[in-house]
């Protein structure tokens, strides 16, 4: 492990608010690894035990796993590299609170009180401080009074001087400025994209001796990747779905409770415009009408976009009093104005969805699959402690598939493999990272599914013969020979209308566009990003060829209009901008802070605790 670990986030300026410290000490349970004097490490003479560093892994896997909106194994939290995060952030904050000790900055025991007191985990339901609660909460986590109030002083303390340092921290005007300038000017790009039709000559036809030549030069391109041979076991809800037993009550029960997916009324894809008076919302039927303006255009009228109008799918009472004449309408038409609750209003009517109306018959055999497999998931989570013995206690992966629903399997296992146990990206993972010494684990799948498995050998990568890759060759050397020819058309549009302010573009002969008002965030369908980057950094009607992949441009700004930064609208950039900057220098100075500390204090690293805890999350 490094000397020195990061202590934050780049655009977080204190990374733990007092509100979620007690989230982080009370709001998940963890095991409790040994006594509160064993530790990962220590910041001068401030310790990290290794309480703490297992609940804040378990605080971080949690998160994770809902962000992600499905379990992670600790194997993929470790893969992430969210393990080191969470030491960086504990080694940062024993920095600050080493620092705090040593500048002799701490709380009252009254201010103590009244944040403890003021922790809604530990109030009633009148809002008032529970000690009963109080005390239940810490004694649920293994916690005494007097650990947890240390801690929560040491939090307090480290955060005001965290506090101190970046409330002092201000964006320099001119830095700020400059970047508003940058962001918020604005150009008219004139470009054109150098196609094959631009070209004066046909390409060349290449002789077998170019072909073979250019094998033996661009030999790279022509390679069969390196493989591994793979000899694995796994086991997936799939597999076992089928003998699974499924109770005919369980499923009438899981039908009963999700009736409002499987039985629906008729419904309606809806948009509604809303008017303030009925003369308002014939004006806008009359222009529909007439064909002056369009739904989209009526909306912006009414300082709307499609998606703001947009109800979504609607029933005919979810429409109140305007439901029978929206329901009675054909499809892609308008109705109204008609009163509604918010006023006289328009309907456009994108869509008619049935009714819908299954009997449990008709969905037995789909929740019976649902309740099968979510049963066999169970099923294989229970036996997996007993599979991690059996590999511990030395059975190879052919003695799994013998005695247990494993089944075993191999693979020649590269970059193109797909499909099977080698479409599931824990596999994937395994298979890239397995050394020849490593010894079989068992890993879990997407799905619930588990694996284990071990590398046989390892195919070197190696060049194809020319004879097998020639239709590849070929395509290879006419890609580059066109893009050479494409890069020097270019090259002579650029010289023609270079230091020319009064020579277009067009003039080349090139199919030229010119594109207004574009910002550094714009977006072109026909014009790539990197092209358009690259007009940002040209000064007024220069010109530059721009390769990106097989395509060629030739861009040139024609007009460049800087800001007015007094506006409203970019008056709200530019302070959002201050902020930013703000936060970014506070950040360092942080990071500068605790970095400091910790060279000065001295750090240690525990690595053998650090290991314990990391193998008892698995």
């Amino acid at each position: 492990m490094a000397n020195k670990l990061r202590t934050h986030g780049k655009n977080t300026i204190v990374w733990v608010l007092l509100g979620l410290i007690v989230i982080g000490l009370i709001g998940f349970s963890a095991h409790n690894f040994g006594s509160s004097t064993a530790s990962i490490g220590s910041v001068g003479g401030t310790k990290i035990s290794t309480n703490d560093y297992a609940r804040a892994l378990q605080q971080e896997q949690n998160a994770m796993q809902a962000q992600a909106g499905k379990p992670l194994s600790f194997q993929q939290f470790q893969m992430m590299g969210l393990d080191r995060r969470v030491q960086g952030q504990l080694f940062g904050e024993a920095a600050f609170e080493n620092a705090a000790a040593t500048l002799g900055i701490s709380v009252s025991d009254q201010e103590l009180a009244d944040r403890i007191t003021q922790i809604q985990a530990f109030q009633n339901a009148a809002g008032d401080f529970d000690r009963t609660a109080y005390e239940m909460a810490l004694r649920n986590q293994g916690m005494k009074q007097r650990e947890f109030e240390q801690k929560l002083r040491a939090e307090m303390a480290r955060s005001i001087v965290q506090s101190a340092i970046a409330s002092r921290v201000h964006a320099p005007d001119a830095e700020v400025n400059a970047y508003a300038n940058y962001m918020a000017q604005t150009r008219t790009v004139s470009w054109a994209e150098v196609t094959r039709q631009d070209l004066a000559a046909a390409l060349p036809t290449p002789s077998e001796d170019e072909l073979k030549a250019w094998h033996d030069q661009h030999s790279d391109k022509f390679m069969s990747p390196e493989t591994k041979q793979i000899t694995y076991v796994w086991i997936s809800p799939d597999m076992i779905a089928d003998k699974v037993q499924v109770n005919e009550d369980a499923l009438k029960k899981e039908y009963e409770s999700r009736i409002d997916e499987f039985q629906q009324p008729e419904r309606r894809l809806v948009e509604r415009l809303v008017y303030p008076d009925m003369e308002s919302a014939k004006a806008a039927r009359a222009a529909l009408d007439a064909g002056d303006k369009d739904f989209a255009a009526l909306a912006q009228d009414r300082g709307l976009t499609l998606q703001d109008a947009d109800m979504g799918d609607v029933t005919e009472s979810d429409l109140g009093k305007a439901g029978k004449d929206v329901f009675a309408a054909a499809e892609n038409s308008v109705v109204g104005p008609v009163e509604t609750d918010l006023g006289p209003a328009l309907f456009r009517v994108n869509g008619i969805l049935a009714a819908t109306n299954r009997s449990f018959d008709e969905v037995r055999s789909e929740l019976g699959d649902e309740a099968s497999h979510e049963t066999a998931r169970r099923q294989i989570a229970a036996e997996r402690s007993k599979l991690e013995d059996d590999l511990a206690g030395g059975a190879t992966l052919e003695d799994m598939a013998k005695d247990t629903d494993m089944q075993l399997g191999t693979l020649d296992y590269g970059p193109q493999s797909e499909g099977g146990l080698a479409g599931y990206a824990a596999f994937r993972q395994a298979a890239e990272a397995v050394q020849s010494d490593d010894f079989p684990e068992i890993v879990e799948l997407e799905d619930g599914g588990l694996f284990a498995l071990r590398l046989d050998g390892t195919t070197p990568a190696a060049v194809i013969p020319f004879d097998t890759s020639k239709d590849q060759v070929k395509a290879d050397w006419e890609a580059a020979k066109l893009l050479e020819a494409k890069q020097a058309r270019a090259d002579e549009a650029v010289k023609a209308v270079t230091g020319k302010a009064d020579t277009q573009l067009s003039a080349t002969g090139l199919l030229t566009t010119d594109s207004p008002n574009l910002s550094r965030g714009s977006y072109l369908e026909d014009l790539s990003q990197v092209a358009l980057a690259k007009a940002f950094t040209l000064k007024l009607n220069e010109a530059a060829k721009v390769t990106d992949g097989s395509k060629v441009y030739v861009v040139r700004p024609v007009l460049i209009s800087q800001p007015d930064l007094s506006s409203d609208k970019n008056a709200k950039m530019v302070d959002s901008l201050r902020d930013q900057v703000s936060q970014s220098l506070a950040n360092d100075m942080l990071d500068l802070y605790a970095r400091t500390v910790q060279s000065e204090a001295g750090m240690q690293i525990n690595s053998n605790a650090i290991s314990g805890v990391n193998a008892q999350m698995r």
